[in-house]
């Protein structure tokens, strides 16, 4: 089965939550999938000091618990310090390393050691193969399974570019390499103080990597992701989903 991971960017309410949750349950039921629920507690890469960061540590983890008990959906959050490794590793099935941060040791090693399934973002400036190198960190710490994620390199100073062929490099490092579709159709050029991106192409970017062996798909989600509180321009609508993993789901 391949491994999916979708929800909001960012943690805005308990009704975006569920309403998302909702229906992730709905598309596992029909489909026969095993979607994971991803949110952030806490964006603390925003491009402004101004943009909206989420709920934080506490109240995130108690609202991503409360979804993981009430619709039984599997967990994925992103951590950005060691010290928050621990406490989010004892509600989360997945933790993620964003893609700035895939160098840093000490973050690895404090998830690794939660014994959860790390995912570990590659970074805008490395090649995939260069993944060995924090993979074999988050191992040498004692993680038991770890996954890793294609979103893109940086071009110039306005866009971003997938070279697909990562998805095959990195294969060679660990068996779970998942494309991240909607973060690699991201402009981050600042435009007025927040990324800029184009949606339209996450489709593409998701077929593209399953004719390059990917095993896994990422996808920010949101029922009207113009009105997102962040990553506004590069989720995908919720209500079109289902067809994409339809999609990526037939042989």
């Amino acid at each position: 089965m391949i491994t999916l991971i979708a929800g909001p960017c960012v943690i805005e309410s308990e009704e975006l939550l569920d309403q998302v949750a909702a229906r992730l349950v709905d598309i596992n039921r029909r489909l026969g999938t095993d979607i994971i629920f991803k949110a952030s507690f806490d964006k603390a890469n925003r491009t402004s000091i101004h943009s909206f960061r989420g709920p934080g540590i506490d109240k995130g983890l108690q609202m991503l618990g409360d979804v993981k008990k009430k619709w039984g959906l599997k967990i994925l959050t992103d951590i950005h310090e060691a010290w928050q490794a621990e406490a989010a590793g004892q509600v989360c099935d997945v933790l993620q390393i964003p893609a700035f941060l895939c160098r840093q040791t000490d973050l690895l090693v404090a998830a690794a050691r939660t014994g959860r399934t790390v995912n570990i973002k590659k970074a805008q400036f490395l090649a995939g193969r260069d993944m060995r190198y924090p993979v074999e960190k988050a191992r040498d710490a004692g993680a038991r399974e770890v996954w890793l994620t294609e979103r893109g390199n940086m071009m110039g100073y306005g866009t971003l570019v997938v070279d697909f062929r990562n998805i095959q490099d990195m294969l060679e490092i660990v068996p779970t390499v998942i494309m991240d579709c909607t973060h690699s159709v991201q402009r981050p050029d600042a435009q007025g103080g927040k990324t800029g991106g184009d949606r339209r192409y996450v489709p593409m970017m998701a077929m593209a990597a399953k004719a390059f062996g990917a095993t896994g798909y990422f996808f920010e989600v949101h029922p009207t992701p113009d009105q997102g509180l962040s990553d506004a321009a590069n989720m995908l609508e919720l209500d079109k989903l289902e067809g994409l993993v339809r999609r990526l789901i037939e042989k």
